[in-house]
């Protein structure tokens, strides 16, 4: 697909899909062709690469966006939350991007593949 389909897809700017896409393709997970005919393609093994190499690829992008905004916030009500806090949210980033491992693009696609046909059979009905 192209970053302008994606984009349009995804609902974002094409250059921010252009963006994404880079740092993929430094990853080894994806590749782009010019030309006509162009556009992104997967490259990488499907069964290998999990939400987590995402994850990792693009950046380490916030998984929350609750949390602590400052590190050093100069109130005292702020300091007593963010103290009270701090251990859960580290468990709970931990669970999640094991989770993330835990999740290949072919599970996604597996599942794609059955919302898919669940939702043209829908139609034919």
């Amino acid at each position: 697909m192209t970053s302008d389909d994606l984009a349009k897809c995804l609902g974002t700017n094409p250059v921010v899909v252009r963006r994404s896409m880079g740092f993929l393709r430094q990853a080894g997970i994806v590749a782009s062709d010019r030309g006509h005919a162009g556009g992104w393609r997967i490259t990488a093994d499907l069964s290998v690469v999990s939400l987590r190499q995402l994850h990792d690829a693009l950046g380490e992008p916030a998984l929350f966006a609750v949390g602590n905004r400052n590190e050093l916030p100069e109130c005292l009500v702020e300091q007593t939350v963010n103290a009270a806090l701090d251990q859960s949210f580290a468990e709970a980033e931990a669970l999640l991007l094991k989770r993330f491992g835990e999740i290949t693009l072919a599970d996604l696609a597996a599942d794609f593949t059955l919302r898919h046909a669940a939702r043209r059979n829908q139609r034919e009905t």
